[in-house]
């Protein structure tokens, strides 16, 4: 494949979020990724969402841009082909994504004794490798706490894989520095990386910890105030529900333009006493501020709320619901929908015609998303791929080939549907 990856390779053998999310960042920049899965079928091919006809969306939304081959990896031989394919390629090779275990042929030790310079990529859910996934580490950093809603005996869980999705393209990152040592060393590694790591240490750079440790209480719940500033949901006249934020003095200005309440908050100021040009006075007087907001905007229909934020420069987002936000409706947003340039619309085998995402980054040298193939936007069948990549990676015969599909140490589309 073109693209700023190209002639980089990279053997995946996974499941579920991060580890798949990893190999697809790196396909959709133009690595050749090749999937290792089971020959009955990847583990995660029913995960929901599903169509009406069991395809799995979620296992297609996370594999776009890579190749699938079936081998039966607990036979010796199938475990001699998964480590030739990860040792293979020269300069473009040698690297395994896994967050299936490195153990057995995918240990470190099995594949730096074939090639010195492999790099291996382990995922584990903690870092003494018990298992974990995302809904059993958020539990622990004490989000479902501050969502709206919680209380300490009803805490609210998070819809987003937010540490799987941080940990994938933290995986993906770790691949590439690994490589980058590769080349200015000659030097292989295992990089271990573990999804509760990931998780806490974005809560200490968030300030959640050190809030704790220094103030010496932990952050209450406040529905969906923006903590330390200004900035709430409100009700349209019409039934919509937009949110309003005011993270930068600039916005805050522009919004009590917008809501023509300049005169109303420099009253508020001057019986509080206060200055709400400050983000912690903004926050204190969080309540009395959506007094003013709410009634402006409760007044309106969305689009001339939308106007008026607009024209002034207001920071603000509308809310949107699943099937809002798969249409592209009249007068809505075109950067929150499908019509946002990062989409191309697909024929997915399997599942029909929709909306599928590139890689978000832009490249102006390489202007990736103008000139990107269908396939980075494509999952692939599982097998799809399972004899080109033995001849074309391993260089065997049709003959070879042939002989372990007879003997059930691979699978392709023939010998699986």
């Amino acid at each position: 494949m073109a693209g700023e990856l190209a002639n980089f390779r990279v053997i995946e053998h996974s499941a579920f979020v991060a580890a798949p999310l990893a190999g697809m960042s790196l396909a959709q920049m133009g690595a050749e990724v090749i999937r290792i899965d089971p020959i009955d079928g990847p583990l995660d091919r029913s995960r929901w969402p599903v169509t009406p006809t069991g395809a799995s969306l979620y296992w297609a939304g996370l594999n776009k841009g890579k190749k699938s081959i079936l081998i039966d990896v607990r036979s010796p031989e199938g475990q001699e082909l998964a480590t030739a394919l990860v040792c293979s390629g020269a300069d473009r090779g040698g690297i395994l994504l896994t967050n299936l275990g490195a153990r057995g042929w995918a240990s470190y030790e099995n594949l730096s004794r074939r090639r010195k310079d492999v790099i291996l990529a382990a995922l584990s859910g903690f870092p003494d490798g018990t298992a974990a996934v995302d809904y059993t580490v958020n539990c622990a950093t004490g989000l479902p706490y501050l969502n709206a809603g919680a209380s300490p005996d009803a805490p609210v869980n998070g819809v987003l894989p937010a540490w799987d999705i941080t940990t994938g393209l933290t995986l993906a990152m770790g691949i590439l520095g690994a490589e980058r040592h590769r080349r200015l060393t000659g030097e292989g590694q295992q990089v271990n990386l573990a999804l509760s790591d990931v998780a806490f240490a974005m809560m200490g750079n968030l300030g959640f910890i050190g809030e704790a440790q220094i103030n010496g209480h932990a952050r209450k719940a406040e529905g969906n105030y923006v903590y330390g500033t200004f900035g709430r949901d409100f009700a349209t006249g019409d039934g919509r529900r937009v949110m309003v934020t005011s993270f930068t003095l600039r916005h805050w200005k522009a919004l009590c333009e917008a809501c023509d309440m300049s005169k109303a908050v420099a009253e508020l100021e001057r019986r509080r006493g206060v200055s709400l040009d400050a983000d912690a006075e903004r926050y204190a007087a969080r309540e009395d501020i959506s007094a003013l907001v709410a009634p402006w905007i409760g007044a309106r229909p969305l689009e001339a709320v939308r106007q008026q934020f607009d024209a002034h420069g207001v920071c603000w987002g509308l809310y949107q619901d699943y099937g809002q936000l798969a249409t592209e409706l009249e007068n809505e947003d075109p950067r929150c929908s499908p019509a946002n340039a990062v989409f191309r619309e697909v024929t997915q085998p399997g599942i029909g015609t929709l909306s599928a995402p590139g890689t978000p980054l832009q490249f102006g040298a390489t202007a990736c998303r103008d000139t990107a193939e269908n396939n980075r936007y494509i999952a692939p069948r599982s097998g799809e791929h399972t004899d080109q990549v033995l001849s074309g990676v391993l260089s065997l015969s049709a003959g070879e080939i042939g002989r372990l599909h007879d003997r059930h140490i691979v699978a392709g589309l023939s010998t699986r549907d």
